[in-house]
């Protein structure tokens, strides 16, 4: 196995630290969930350095003033935002047939956590693993021609310690048979964002597209809303911008460059672990075994539209 990937960055690094030099001139990004959260952090980062943003948000209306506060604090004035609704597949058909051009950076950001009961979507898939990942996953695909169009793409998935609580149980994506458990339901969705990376990269780091997987941290969002809050002890806890840290270091940062299917937390490669740590750091090695990738992508592509 290679060598963990480390940096000069760590825990406490924020956003301006890991986007420090670099420039995003004539790239092009699109970040999900930018509307709030570590979504407009990352958004704002990409575009302090350059690059032509564009939000890629749920409520179009309400993110309007997300992307004229990310152009007066950066004095960027190519950042725009797009309807989109990762639980609805035509939505993300759409979204991705009137994509015109390159795309540099794909950030796959945007999550709901722990619906307190099962819901389900139009193709009778749960809810969490359909907006998490068949969402993304949909996107992602969708999106591949103009990643390969960019001479040099990244795709950032946005991940969890979530992962540490559930694999992809494969004979039962839906929980069609399983009691329902909120948080396995997101450990499950959150796995699958992490093998997202470790395949998409197998297949298309031939054509310039590399993708890689991330924890961002405990971190006080709207993302709690379903759990009473964040429980994680405060010394813990991250704001926004040290959380939106690690998504900027794997979209951006140089030392990342043609690295791929790797998954990061803290701002370096986290440990493959056999057995969920106390302070639940590291990821799973189900969530980042090339096998269960690899049968994930395929499954998934059968349940598209």
């Amino acid at each position: 196995m290679a060598e963990p990937i480390r940096t000069p960055f760590g825990f406490g690094s924020t956003t301006d630290d890991v986007i420090e030099g670099v420039d995003l001139t004539g790239r092009r990004a699109l970040v999900t969930g930018a509307n709030s959260g570590i979504g407009v952090e990352t958004a704002r980062a990409l575009a302090k350095a350059g690059a032509e943003v564009t939000l890629a948000v749920r409520r179009p209306e309400a993110a309007a003033e997300t992307a004229a506060d990310i152009t007066a604090t950066t004095g960027n004035d190519k950042v725009s935002v797009r309807p989109l609704d990762l639980s609805d597949q035509g939505s993300v058909e759409r979204f991705a047939a009137g994509w015109e051009g390159p795309l540099h950076i794909l950030v796959n950001n945007a999550g709901i956590m722990a619906l307190p009961a099962l819901e389900r979507t139009r193709e009778g898939w749960e809810m969490q693993f359909a907006t998490n990942f068949m969402g993304h996953f949909a996107l992602t695909v969708g999106l591949h021609d103009a990643l390969a169009a960019a001479g040099g793409a990244r795709v950032v998935s946005v991940s969890s310690s979530g992962n540490l609580f559930s694999p992809v149980v494969f004979d039962d994506l839906h929980f069609d048979f399983r009691p329902y458990d909120p948080l396995v339901a997101y450990g499950q969705s959150k796995t699958a964002n992490a093998l997202l990376a470790v395949e998409a990269t197998r297949r298309w780091a031939g054509e310039g597209i590399y993708a890689n997987a991330l924890n961002p941290g405990a971190i006080a969002t709207n993302l709690q809303k379903h759990t009473g809050g964040l429980k994680t002890p405060k010394e813990r806890q991250k704001t926004p911008r040290q959380g939106a840290a690690t998504s900027v270091l794997l979209a951006a940062s140089p030392l990342l460059d043609k690295v791929g299917g790797r998954y990061f937390e803290d701002c370096n490669e986290a440990a493959v672990i056999t057995t969920r740590t106390p302070d639940y750091s590291g990821v799973a090695w189900y969530a980042v075994d090339p096998a269960n990738a690899e049968r994930l992508w395929d499954t998934a592509l059968g349940l598209l539209p």
